[in-house]
């Protein structure tokens, strides 16, 4: 298998040349090329008001991305809603934490972030047991969550404020990539919305995390690597060892 022009469902690195994108295009002569397969769509306020969540009835948030953290924010300033100083905010990551200083004062009494996994974010929000959470999201979203606060009896709602839609990719010409990676399975329902016809072929495909994986096979795909794996922790990693490997059967 011949790998030499790859497509990343991803916006491109701010600095591309530093990232270890650039150094996989220089190590491989590949090229490589971004592009997101799929937008966020804000929902409105008057669409929001038919599920009937009132925003100040919950006394916390759950946080998994900056998507959630914008809408959650323009949700409230759409419906007038002002958000009390005594909000606990809980992240999946650090940075996403801190990104929140964009619409709320860092606290550290109100603001917590787990270590970008979920089972260290479920044992954070046990601690708060009392608390009453909102968990805003897609309409597409990961079922893990929800699932642990569940089983672990947390008192929640989800509240979903915008939509993940397939991204218009009518100007690519797919069958000139010999490599396509993915990072979520609104990525793989893009693919096969905006190229019906797709046939795999000798065409690689490559998947970041459990669900993305199980989406490509259940679009009746083939997966030829995996990330995160113990040998490769990050998509780029994993990239890497798969050109290493494909470059040894030559």
């Amino acid at each position: 298998m011949k790998i030499k022009n790859i497509l990343v469902s991803q916006p491109q690195p701010i600095d591309f040349e530093k990232s270890p994108y650039g150094e996989i295009a220089r190590k491989f002569n590949v090229n490589i090329t971004f592009r997101k397969f799929f937008k966020i769509d804000g929902i409105p306020a008057k669409d929001f008001r038919k599920d009937k969540v009132n925003i100040l009835d919950y006394t916390a948030v759950i946080f998994t991305s900056r998507n959630a953290v914008d809408h959650y924010f323009r949700m409230c300033k759409e419906m007038r809603v002002e958000v009390p100083e005594t909000m606990k905010y809980f992240s999946i990551s650090e940075s996403t934490a801190y990104y929140l200083q964009k619409y709320v004062q860092f606290r550290k009494r109100k603001i917590f972030h787990s270590k970008e996994n979920y089972a260290n974010l479920i044992e954070l929000i046990k601690k708060h047991k009392t608390e009453k959470f909102l968990l805003p999201c897609s309409d597409i979203h990961k079922q893990e969550i929800p699932k642990m606060l569940e089983e672990n009896k947390i008192q929640y709602k989800k509240a979903i404020i915008y939509r993940t839609l397939a991204s218009d990719l009518s100007d690519i010409d797919i069958k000139n990539y010999d490599l396509l990676v993915f990072f979520s399975p609104s990525g793989i329902k893009s693919l096969v919305k905006n190229f019906p016809e797709f046939v795999q072929g000798e065409t690689a495909i490559g998947a970041f995390g459990p669900t993305t994986h199980k989406a490509v096979t259940d679009a009746g795909l083939i997966l030829n690597f995996e990330a995160p794996t113990q040998a490769a922790p990050s998509m780029t990693t994993a990239i890497d060892l798969f050109l290493q490997n494909e470059a040894k059967k030559k």
